[in-house]
Formats: structure tokens, C-alpha cells, sequence
């Protein structure tokens, strides 16, 4: 299945490989093989049907292919370790070959949706010039379920509730009538437009809300706001700057809670990038923490905190499953 997929080797060349890119390669060459493996030696095999003309001896190739494959299974090592369980595939003790290991969790199948996602013709090409690229259709699906994941990784993140308010709303509410559903159960502040507030507002860039409200209804507890981004745009979309702007607009009188402000996003992300990403768009969750956090937020669902959108998610690990299944064939 590895010669339907694309290794565009000017993605993971340059002064510094990029190694995640690399690491997604196998991935996906794993989870759509028929046999759920891959050699990874298919870099360097890739690399040098790329790199043809780019490589002016064998030799030359060989090794840039090599530190691919150092690379990657570097960087496939570290995942495993940050995900532990949530992670699904395996790399052997040689780090020869990768293994598409599916345990059928919810946690593991948002690593998969994390993992097409970052993969789209608008990042990599690594699927476009094969069949198993989703059509327009399926990527706003997907990008729909990627709301329920975000949702649930942001309840498990301050271990309370949450809720999807990113438009379309799962209960297809109105933006006003949803914040003031909200705010009634977190009681600190009151919902009311202020003059030159939109009118028709969709969600004013807040796409989750998760709060961990004390049983003393008094304020002062965990309050987050999320912008999920699934574009390339991701960093002109911080919350950081707006939720003042957003607390002001939009309540007579604000909460005195402080909102901690995050983005959530499905991407692996450089470990040099995501420092300074912390710097301008809050607290990140990404591909290394959003499966982990889905796995907790199932014992919250278990104790009967409300996540909504989280029974969507058996749909998301479905549509996996159906996709992978329609590759093969």
C-alpha cells in the first residue's frame, strides 16, 4: 500500500528534516497497509525514487535516506512515550519495522483523525496523489469530529465539563442562547450584549468551554476557552488577545473569573515551534496530549460529568475504521 502514498521529499528536507513529517509517512504507510506494517526502510527506498534528480550519486542518497530513517523512528519513540496506550502502532526493538496496532479505544482512533488531519493537500502531499485522500465532504466531517475530540480533551485538561460552541453547534443552538446556558451553570457573570456587539454572531472565535465549578457555587475556579484549529492558519487565531474583548462584549457583568485560553489543534508541532507557540496562543494541546486527554475524559463521562459531543466520538472511531477498510479495497 506504501506506493500509493507520496513521500514529497522537499517537505522533509532542507537545512533541518522534518522529522515528523517523516514519522507521519510510516504512519499512514502502516495504517493503510493490507498487513498493518511497514519496513522503515521505505524512507530511504522513497527518498531516493524523490530525490532522483536532486542527488548527484548513490551514495549521497543512502545516507540522506539513513538520517530519514533516524529521524523518524526518533521521533516515533517519542510519541510512544508521550501517548503510552493512546498511541497505535508499534516499532520493533530494531526499528525495522512499524506496526498499525488498533486497540479500538476512542483514544487511539483520535490519534488516527489527528493524524489525516495533519496530512490534508493543504499541508502534505503525502496522500493526494493517491486514492485515500478524503474528498471535501469527509474533510468537513472530520474536521466536525476533531470539535467533540477538542471538547473532550479540554474537559479532561481542567477535569470538569465542557461544551462544543464552535458553530454549528451539536444541539444547534444560537450563539446568545448558548452562553447563556453556560454562564447559568457556572453562576459568575451575566450574559448581556454590550452596544456595537454583532448581531448575527457565530461563535466570536471560542470553539470550546470547560469549567470545573466548586460545589460552593462561589466564583474563582478553572474556566478555559479553546480555539480549534484545523487550518493553516492556526497562529492567526489566538484567543490570548480576544477573550478580554469577549468577556467585555458580551456580558453587563463579566465574570471575575479568570478564563486560562487554549488552542487545540491535531498537528505535531516541532518541539523549538511549540515553545513559542506557547508564547503567543496560551496553552497548546496537540497531537502529543489531545489522545491522552480523550482517554480521561472517559472516567469523567463514566462519573457522569457532562461532555457534550462526546458520544459523537464512537462516530469518529467508526468512520476510521470504514476508511481504512475502503483503502484496502
Amino acid at each position: 500500500m506504501t506506493k500509493d502514498l507520496h513521500l514529497p521529499i522537499e517537505e522533509v528536507t532542507g537545512s533541518i528534516i522534518d522529522v515528523d513529517r517523516a514519522a507521519d509517512f510510516l504512519e499512514l504507510s502502516a495504517f493503510f497497509s493490507e498487513s498493518a506494517k511497514v519496513r522503515t526502510s521505505e524512507l530511504t527506498n522513497e527518498a531516493l525514487i524523490a530525490g532522483e534528480e536532486d542527488f548527484t550519486d548513490v551514495d549521497a542518497e543512502i545516507v540522506h535516506g539513513e538520517e530519514l530513517i533516524i529521524g523518524a523512528t526518533d521521533r516515533i519513540h517519542l510519541r510512544y512515550h508521550a501517548l503510552c496506550s493512546a498511541y497505535p502502532f508499534e516499532l520493533d526493538r530494531q526499528g525495522d519495522i512499524l506496526s498499525f496496532e488498533f486497540n479500538n479505544s476512542i483514544e487511539q482512533a483520535a490519534y488516527i483523525l489527528c493524524l489525516v488531519l495533519s496530512n490534508l493537500r493543504s499541508f502534505s502531499a503525502i496522500l493526494t496523489k493517491s486514492q485515500l485522500h478524503p474528498n471535501d465532504g469527509e474533510v468537513r466531517e472530520l474536521r466536525q469530529y476533531f470539535q467533540y475530540v477538542a471538547t473532550a480533551a479540554l474537559a479532561a485538561e481542567v477535569r470538569g465539563k465542557a461544551w462544543s460552541f464552535g458553530f454549528p453547534r451539536p444541539d444547534g443552538s444560537g450563539f446568545l442562547d448558548k452562553l447563556t446556558k453556560i454562564w447559568d451553570d457556572l453562576r459568575d457573570g451575566r450574559v448581556e450584549p454590550q452596544i456595537g456587539a454583532p448581531a448575527a454572531a457565530r461563535d466570536d472565535q471560542v470553539d470550546v468551554f470547560a469549567a470545573r465549578p466548586p460545589e460552593d457555587e462561589l466564583p474563582g475556579f478553572l474556566v478555559a476557552a479553546a480555539q480549534v484549529a484545523t487550518g493553516k492558519n492556526m497562529r492567526e487565531k489566538s484567543l490570548k488577545g480576544h477573550i478580554g474583548a469577549f468577556k467585555s462584549r458580551w456580558f453587563g457583568q463579566i465574570p471575575v473569573t479568570e478564563i486560562l485560553v487554549y488552542m487545540i489543534v491535531p498537528f505535531a508541532i516541532a518541539d523549538e515551534q511549540f515553545v513559542d507557540d506557547i508564547r503567543t496562543l496560551g496553552n497548546v494541546l496537540h497531537r502529543l496530549r489531545v489522545p491522552r486527554r480523550v482517554a480521561e475524559a472517559q472516567a469523567l463521562v463514566n462519573a457522569g460529568v457532562q461532555i457534550e459531543g462526546y458520544d459523537r466520538l464512537e462516530d469518529a472511531k467508526e468512520w476510521l475504521v470504514n476508511y481504512r477498510e475502503h483503502a484496502a479495497t
